[in-house]
């Protein structure tokens, strides 16, 4: 009934639209869809061209973030030690050679969607580590950058087998986001409400075991480009960790965002 315009309605949707503020919200979307356009972009061609740099900067993000959010969390029950040693193991495990078992098929796409999508509710956790973590970062960057370069293309007219060929991923990729707000999202919401302390710190676990993701990435990278770790190779990334990690430290410093335990819950756990 929003945007219906019947007659008679269009003060009430006018009314409507002014309640929710609609400009900011389509400012805010306008917003993220060219962040998201554009970071990836610049991204995927780190990814590329410098993996050393590109991955020692996720390395210290990651590091640095499980850092400030083990501050946050106790693991002083069982529960919460069986949860550090589950979350670590599945990240740990994940990140490393069986990630590279996951193809780039759409039933992959879909999963991969519905996964990252779950970090929309889970403190201290972002899409890109999961993606990260299952090995589809690249892959999908990639894809957005080349479907968007293919709609750029129609424009001056280019070929549309570009659009459809990569379009039909990222419509794969979506269409698993919305699956998963209904699936993996609500299962995490109620692990959350039930067990919250013990969620958190599954989750900081996690933070912990995608450490070996970025340097498992990198040599991936190295081996494509037809290079090797070299002690060069080592400071780069550890140059490129310290400023990832300065940087989630000053947010940190100055937004507080390592606040990820919110209202007690009343949980026992």
């Amino acid at each position: 009934m929003l945007l219906a315009p019947l007659p008679g309605r269009r003060d009430d949707a006018a009314d409507a639209l002014r309640a929710v503020d609609a400009g900011f919200l389509l400012a805010l979307g306008a917003g993220i869809a060219t962040a998201i356009v554009t970071v990836t972009r610049v991204v995927h061609v780190g990814i590329v061209t410098r993996p050393v740099l590109t991955f020692g900067f996720f390395f210290g993000l990651i590091a640095a973030s499980a850092w400030v959010l083990f501050s946050e969390v106790e693991v002083d029950t069982r529960p919460r030690a069986a949860a550090a040693v589950l979350g670590f193991s599945l990240a740990f495990v994940v990140s490393g050679r069986a990630a590279a078992t996951l193809t780039d098929g759409l039933a992959v796409t879909v999963f991969a969607g519905a996964v990252a999508v779950s970090a929309m509710i889970l403190p201290g956790i972002s899409g890109s580590l999961l993606l990260i973590i299952l090995g589809q970062y690249e892959y999908m960057t990639g894809t957005l950058s080349s479907f968007v370069d293919g709609l750029l293309g129609l424009v001056t007219g280019g070929p549309f087998a570009p659009v459809r060929e990569n379009g039909v991923v990222v419509i794969a990729f979506v269409a698993g986001a919305f699956v998963g707000l209904f699936t993996v999202a609500h299962a995490v919401r109620w692990a959350l409400e039930r067990a919250r302390q013990a969620t958190l710190v599954f989750l900081v676990a996690l933070i912990v075991g995608a450490l070996r993701a970025p340097v498992v990435r990198t040599g991936d990278q190295l081996a494509e480009l037809g290079r090797a770790w070299t002690p060069t190779a080592v400071a780069v990334f550890a140059a490129a960790a310290v400023v990832g990690a300065l940087l989630v430290w000053l947010l940190d410093r100055y937004t507080g965002i390592a606040d990820i335990d919110g209202e007690e819950s009343g949980e026992r756990d």
